[in-house]
């Protein structure tokens, strides 16, 4: 790590840690949603890692913006952060101003004429709470306040926003840029891996912890060695996800949206993991695990959430393959070997 990144992973690990309870995620599952965390989070700079430091952000790398986004899955944190951060990005990459408040992706079918937005999108992360959208029309990086939008709200598996907006001629402010076409799905499907690979990291850890402190005919049930192989495939799975994730942040960083191949494999690896690990942690924790009450199922249903959005692995997995029949058999191997 270098020293932003130190910086980065200790504040961001040291808030969440502390302030993401079982307590405030339940809440924030019944719609009470978590505005002095958000505040801390925003007075961190957290949201603003990849804006520029002229800009009041932090000047970070993708590889950089990978530790507050995994840290986020982790903790299960019940916020935008990582919607937040990508939308932020999306505004420096058009030179337009980043709005303070929370700011959100707005993923769906817009009309952009004389400076006006309207369609909708659905699905829509905290759509409720959000004092800004961004949305990417034709080329175009599109900041619209959502203070008039009609909001229905919705929710995931995971009980987070996920809500329909509907902006009829809404004032907006939109400026070109050289972002591909599908970066709202292809730089969605970078947070949301990333996520992922912090929520199976987090899998992994509880489940070793349980099974250290859960005894059964005397001793704990992680040394028996049934348990013990899961728990290897469990860490090995997770770790995996980490290493894809990392590796897909970093080639952003030398190749933009040339690196479409390591995003879908990563959107696809971790996708893969999820109903591996999911499996072996419910298995490991038993009837517990399955309760309100206990904690895993925050990660879990955010995992079966996150994996649908911007893309499942089945989806990113059908385009390499038509890429790669198109390439023709001659150019297979040295494409895997090149990346």
């Amino acid at each position: 790590m270098n020293e932003l990144q130190t910086i980065l992973s200790d504040s961001v690990n040291g808030l969440l840690a502390e302030r993401v309870t079982k307590a405030l995620v339940q809440k924030a599952e019944e719609g009470d949603f978590p505005t002095a965390l958000w505040n801390e989070v925003e007075a961190n700079g957290l949201t603003r890692v990849l804006v520029p430091e002229s800009q009041g952000g932090a000047g970070g790398t993708w590889a950089d913006a990978a530790i507050v986004l995994k840290a986020a899955g982790e903790h299960v944190a019940p916020l935008p952060l990582a919607d937040a951060l990508l939308a932020n990005w999306f505004l420096v990459q058009a030179g337009i101003e980043v709005p303070d408040g929370v700011t959100t992706l707005l993923d769906g079918a817009f009309t952009l004429e004389g400076g006006k937005l309207s369609g909708e999108a659905s699905g829509v992360p905290y759509g409720r709470n959000a004092a800004h959208g961004v949305a990417i029309v034709k080329g175009e990086v599109v900041l619209v306040p959502l203070e008039g939008a009609a909001i229905e709200p919705g929710l995931n598996v995971a009980r987070e926003p996920r809500d329909r907006v509907v902006l009829k001629g809404a004032e907006a402010t939109a400026k070109k840029t050289a972002l591909p076409e599908n970066a709202m799905k292809l730089y969605g499907a970078l947070i949301r891996a990333c996520q992922m690979a912090g929520a199976l990291g987090y899998l992994s850890s509880q489940s070793v912890a349980y099974a250290n402190e859960r005894t059964q005919f005397g001793k704990p049930i992680g040394k028996f060695q049934a348990i013990q192989q899961q728990l290897a495939v469990l860490s090995t799975q997770a770790a995996a996800c980490g290493v894809v994730t990392d590796h897909a942040c970093a080639q952003v960083d030398k190749r933009g949206a040339e690196a479409a191949f390591e995003i879908a494999v990563a959107k696809i690896r971790v996708d893969d993991a999820s109903s591996i690990a999911t499996s072996i942690a419910h298995q490991v924790h038993g009837a517990i695990g399955f309760t309100y009450e206990h904690g895993l199922h925050f990660a879990t249903r955010r995992l079966w959430s996150w994996r649908a959005e911007f893309g499942a692995g089945s989806e990113w997995a059908t385009m390499l393959g038509r890429e790669t029949i198109a390439a023709g058999a001659d150019a297979l191997w040295p494409n895997v070997t090149a990346r």
